[in-house]
């Protein structure tokens, strides 16, 4: 819904559109398009009424499938990359950590001791700065979900196209190795079948 797809504006036009172009190919057998159910359920947590017409379509068109993990062989490779990556990342997050904590104590230094109230107040402003930046030290750029790699799973177990805007998937995605193709340019390879 983020990829500017140039389906429309807001959400139901992108999402009736898209829906519109499945349709279309699976009735002409040109193409074949899946989600795993960890992908559904992150794609229904954006809506309040998940019983709305235009949700319902696209679910009827796309074929709802976990990856068989079980037939997926992975070099021990990316097991290395991935064991290096999370190291990398909790220092990152260690390092960020101590640097608000010391902001933090720089808040209170040399004052009398305050109310629980006054004292929520000054520590929420540091804790709320350093929950964004240990996300992003840790998050950013990185599979940080089994929805997110069950999307590499199936691509790969399928031998299809990888179309995410997330950058970590894009990133993992390449290195286990899965053909992606870019969301700017789904919707022109789509139109190019019909």
């Amino acid at each position: 819904m983020e990829a500017n797809l140039g389906l429309g504006n807001k959400t139901e036009e992108i999402v009736v559109g898209l829906t519109e172009k499945i349709t279309s190919l699976k009735k002409n057998k040109k193409a074949q398009f899946f989600m795993p159910p960890n992908i559904i359920s992150e794609f229904l947590s954006f809506f309040e009424d998940k019983e709305q017409g235009f949700i319902k379509s696209l679910l009827l068109q796309i074929t709802i499938k976990s990856p068989d993990i079980s037939k997926v062989n992975l070099p021990s490779r990316v097991f290395y990359r991935l064991i290096e990556d999370i190291r990398e990342r909790s220092y990152r997050g260690l390092n960020i950590g101590e640097e608000e904590i010391e902001s933090s104590a720089k808040l209170f230094q040399g004052h009398k001791s305050e109310s629980t109230k006054e004292f929520q107040i000054k520590i929420g402003g540091v804790i709320k700065k350093f929950r964004e930046r240990y996300r992003n030290a840790t998050r950013a750029g990185f599979l940080d979900s089994v929805a997110d790699l069950d999307l590499i799973m199936l691509s790969l177990e399928q031998d299809g196209y990888l179309v995410t805007t997330d950058e970590g998937v894009l990133n993992w995605g390449r290195y286990f190795g899965v053909k992606e193709m870019p969301s700017q340019l789904f919707i022109k390879h789509i139109q190019g079948l019909t």
